[in-house]
């Protein structure tokens, strides 16, 4: 099975005050390998992106308006992600917004037991520690300086290798004799 590293950027924090995704983006890998298929896209929202939001991710609403909407890349997302395991951090979050789309263009919700949410286990790991993806990088001396903004491809790309290092990095049991 596959693990999928997924990541959206938003026009807002709460899909119930209704806002939306504007990004999103996954990387694929066997085994933690990278298998190098990738999904991006960019969305229209549907609505404006506030300035708070503006300045996370750099996308405006002028940017945003000639992009597909979500039902238009609903059944791509979907038949990308297959039935692989979805990697998040703060899954909670990116899986509260993909599940509302999902549902808003009459499409079966993405199931929790198909999520690792990289956030949990990085609080259980180091319980008081800062667990912010950047956090993690500086934990794991991944380098992140090519970060200016905030980009789902970016992030999902970063989460990879900051997951390898949650679990113990890639030759966790490797001794010499």
């Amino acid at each position: 099975m596959n693990e999928i590293f997924l990541d959206t950027e938003t026009t807002g924090l709460s899909f119930q005050d209704g806002h939306k995704i504007v990004e999103i983006a996954c990387i694929e890998t066997r085994e933690l390998i990278p298998t190098k298929r990738k999904f991006h896209k960019i969305i229209n929202p549907e609505r404006n992106v506030p300035e708070e939001a503006f300045k996370i991710h750099g996308f405006s609403s002028d940017f945003l308006k000639d992009k597909p909407l979500f039902k238009e890349i609903a059944d791509e997302i979907l038949n990308f992600i297959n039935n692989d395991i979805l990697v998040i951090h703060n899954a909670a979050f990116d899986m509260g917004f993909i599940n509302n789309e999902l549902i808003n263009c009459d499409r079966e919700a993405i199931q929790s037991d198909k999520v690792i949410d990289t956030l949990k286990i990085a609080r259980q790991k180091f319980p008081g520690a800062q667990a912010s993806l950047d956090a993690l990088c500086r934990r794991f001396q991944i380098d992140n300086s090519h970060r200016e903004l905030h980009g789902a491809l970016i992030d999902a790309d970063l989460l990879a290798s900051v997951y390898v290092e949650l679990k113990g990095g890639l030759q966790p049991d490797f001794q010499f004799n």
